[in-house]
């Protein structure tokens, strides 16, 4: 069935993930705030670009953003000229943004009162996962607008989950990143202490991946690592935004992160190396500046 989808913030993200909506046959309408991206994706795509996110949404029967932060996500939606104006009743709203659960939770109620649906759904997979329809989607809000929705979700996914109510999906994506902080650090340092000890780490690497340390940071990433290459994938800042929001939940639901807290601070330094937009994977060039 074709339906009319609205879609805001087209980054490195939501741009392909704009695309393969539009790819599926949807009638997809974008908004962004810069808006030569807009004019760029409907030379790409088959769609229309709105002058607001209001006029966005003013026909869709689904609305989807991926836009920075909290702040962009309140200015979008209850912004003057935001979706929330104009957003039908029984629509379903659809956010991507890695944003906190308390606004997921505040974005839900307003949904309910004024009779539509929402979803936080933000999504792992980094450009690679967008750019291939790849992507893992972490969702939380009500099961009727999952399964009213998840044909949209489907687009751009390979593997998508309703993990429970309003803000769930932010939480898992929260785990998620936790996660990956660590993985990168070990592997930071393991590749180091290989090279610094003569191994040749390509070797080492093919054949402990075979084995219990096998990760995806692992197969993608040790041989950029290892050739000192940061210049792709998910950025430092960003990645900075995502352990900030996860480190204030952890204070909201008195959960210890003492290392991933550490490696915040190390992200900092890489940040201050100018490593900005270098790929998260870049946490071993501190170890070999």
């Amino acid at each position: 069935m074709t339906c009319n989808v609205a879609f805001i913030g087209l980054g490195v993200m939501g741009y392909p993930m704009a695309g393969y909506i539009s790819k599926a046959g949807h009638n997809v309408t974008v908004f962004n705030r810069t808006a030569s991206k807009a004019d760029k994706w409907i030379s790409e795509f088959k769609g229309s670009k709105a002058s607001t996110p209001a006029k966005s949404a003013e026909n869709a029967d689904f609305v989807l953003t991926c836009v920075g932060n909290d702040n962009d996500l309140r200015e979008v939606t209850f912004g003057d000229n935001g979706i929330f104006k104009t957003i039908k009743k029984a629509a379903v709203y659809i956010d991507s943004t890695t944003a906190s659960a308390t606004i997921a939770k505040e974005i839900y109620d307003h949904a309910k009162k004024n009779d539509f649906g929402f979803l936080d759904a933000p999504v792992s997979g980094g450009q690679a996962g967008a750019e291939n329809g790849a992507l893992t989607v972490m969702v939380g809000g009500d099961q009727e607008d999952y399964d009213k929705a998840n044909h949209i979700i489907d687009c751009y996914s390979k593997k998508m989950k309703l993990l429970g109510k309003a803000g769930s999906g932010q939480l898992a994506k929260m785990v998620n990143q936790i996660c990956i902080g660590g993985l990168v650090q070990s592997l930071s340092e393991a590749i180091n202490f290989g090279m610094n000890a003569g191994l040749k780490m390509e070797d080492v690497i093919e054949v402990i991946s075979k084995g219990a340390a096998q990760s995806w940071q692992m197969d993608n990433r040790f041989k950029t690592m290892i050739d000192d290459q940061f210049e792709f994938g998910f950025a430092v800042d960003w990645m900075r935004k995502d352990l900030k929001i996860a480190l204030e939940e952890a204070k909201i639901n008195n959960s210890p992160l003492p290392i991933t807290e550490l490696i915040d601070k190390y992200y900092g330094e890489v940040q201050e190396m100018g490593g900005n937009r270098w790929d998260t994977s870049s946490l071993i060039r501190r170890f070999r500046k």
